[in-house]
């Protein structure tokens, strides 16, 4: 394509601005400028990069709860502390000999000969949003830079790319917002704002979940619409228009040399044809409508928030995602449901009661739980890196309001699925788990695990959006006793 003569330039930038609105109003095409981007994925940067082909793990679902779980009330419980320690919950046996859950963790008990836990998880932060960039991303930062890097699914994106028409890097439903003011972590960083993730509930009406009073006993049980309304054809659009549409593009070709609107046209450019074909393949539509479901499954899962987002995670993956994120923890209805200092506003009952309530510890249980027995017996465990992980975890001691704060020093996190050694524990807490007695793993540690179980090098370098060579991780060890 030669380039227009100068003469023509004005009137290219006019026709670009009028044929790009255009083209953009179709309904579920008409999307702001951020995101196109975040919906579908341009080629790889680094297009000679070819994964290890002995790598397990082919997806990843990123069960990812902000706000800090609280890990005595969970995964480590500690029977014999005091009860101003270990609260009132009692502790559970699990599949695994010697190993114990607290009761409301029943379910993850019963599989847990699935699960790789790790109860030394810990960092040197307790600040929300420090923490929740270096999980997110497995790099420390300061306040500053809180949107410098980009997220492990952003550079999965990057580097492996979409699959099966699906975007690289999808987030159920990417709504969180920690604050205040609020925060949106979910960026691509130093590679770009195409490579955010694709955030199926889009920007929350209200996203900072601090504010507005909450029922004090909320029910668990709540049916999201987890459909995307980008994906969804307008009243009176068809196929057949959206094609007849789509052949504007070729009659303004020239206005892709606009100089003041290149760089934003760039991002469309690559994307348009990905949108028209993501509304013209069924099968790709469907993945996102759990409806399909049957009341057995529906019923397995949880009818809940957590419950429907893990089942969702399910039907993508299944369908070729490559790095889904259940993100949950920040909440219209519940507030941030994990952030238990139980401050008055929060209304929430002591910490052993509010672990037991069906949308905090004991949903998520029911869900995670189900979401790795249904990857099992579909026989997508093997191919599927199943990873939970939060912050931080909370204070020993329970504060005199009956909460937890929080508490950077220990937590505890689980791996399943594809590349991991299952049916252990890996580290120890102390008697009242405070501190690690074993080999600490933070944040860049879990990436670099990530990162390894499904061939990509944590050592290696990509390109940044200025073509300077950036390494994926600045510190931080692949996990060994985790890893096949």
């Amino acid at each position: 394509m030669s380039r227009p003569a100068a003469s023509d330039q004005r009137l290219t930038a006019l026709e670009s601005i009028v044929a790009r609105r255009d083209l953009l109003k179709i309904g579920p095409l008409a999307l702001s400028a951020s995101v196109w981007p975040s919906l579908f994925t341009p080629a790889a940067a680094e297009e000679t990069f070819r994964p290890n082909p002995l790598a397990a793990a082919k997806s990843v679902i990123f069960l990812w709860m902000g706000g800090g779980v609280t890990h005595l009330d969970s995964l480590d419980p500690k029977p014999l502390a005091p009860e101003g320690v270990r609260g009132t919950l009692g502790a559970i046996r699990t599949s695994l000999p010697g190993v114990y859950f607290s009761e409301v963790c029943s379910n993850l008990a019963r599989i847990a000969n699935d699960l790789c836990v790790v109860r030394s998880f810990s960092h040197d932060s307790n600040d929300h949003l420090m923490s929740q960039v270096y999980t997110l991303s497995g790099r420390k930062v300061t306040p500053a830079e809180l949107f410098k890097h980009p997220n492990i699914g952003s550079i999965v994106q990057h580097l492996l790319g979409p699959r099966n028409g699906l975007p690289g890097y999808i987030a159920v439903p990417g709504i969180t917002r920690p604050g205040p003011p609020p925060h949106n972590l979910f960026v691509g960083g130093w590679l770009g704002g195409q490579y955010a993730p694709f955030c199926v509930g889009g920007q929350p009406e209200q996203p900072d979940f601090t504010v507005g009073e909450k029922e004090y006993d909320p029910s668990p049980l709540a049916a999201e619409n987890l459909n995307p309304p980008e994906l969804r054809y307008p009243t009176g659009m068809n196929l057949g228009r959206l094609e007849q549409r789509a052949n504007l593009r070729e009659t303004l070709e020239k206005a892709l040399w606009t100089a003041d609107q290149q760089a934003r046209l760039n991002a469309v450019e690559g994307q348009y044809a990905s949108a028209l074909n993501l509304l013209s393949a069924p099968e790709v539509r469907g993945a996102f409508d759990i409806s399909q479901e049957s009341a057995e499954v529906r019923e397995a899962y949880g009818r809940t928030k957590i419950g429907g987002r893990c089942l969702l995670a399910r039907r993508l993956v299944e369908s070729g995602a490559r790095f889904v994120m259940v993100d949950y923890g920040y909440d219209p209805d519940y507030g941030n449901l994990w952030d238990i200092h139980n401050v008055p506003e929060q209304r929430f009952p002591h910490v052993s009661k509010m672990c037991q309530r069906g949308y905090n510890v004991a949903g998520m249980d029911q869900a995670f739980a189900a979401l790795i027995s249904d990857l099992k017996q579909r026989g997508l465990l093997d191919s599927t890196l199943v990873v939970y992980l939060t912050e931080f975890g909370r204070t020993p001691k329970i504060n005199s309001l009956g909460g937890r704060d929080h508490w950077g020093m220990c937590g505890s996190m689980f791996f399943a699925g594809a590349g991991v050694k299952a049916g252990q524990v890996v580290g120890e807490s102390d008697a009242q788990a405070a501190f690690p007695v074993t080999q600490p793993y933070g944040p860049a540690d879990i990436a670099a695990t990530m990162y390894t179980a499904l061939g990509i090098d944590p050592e290696q370098r990509v390109y940044d959006i200025s073509q300077r060579p950036v390494p994926l991780l600045d510190h931080g060890q692949p996990i060994a006793e985790v890893l096949v």
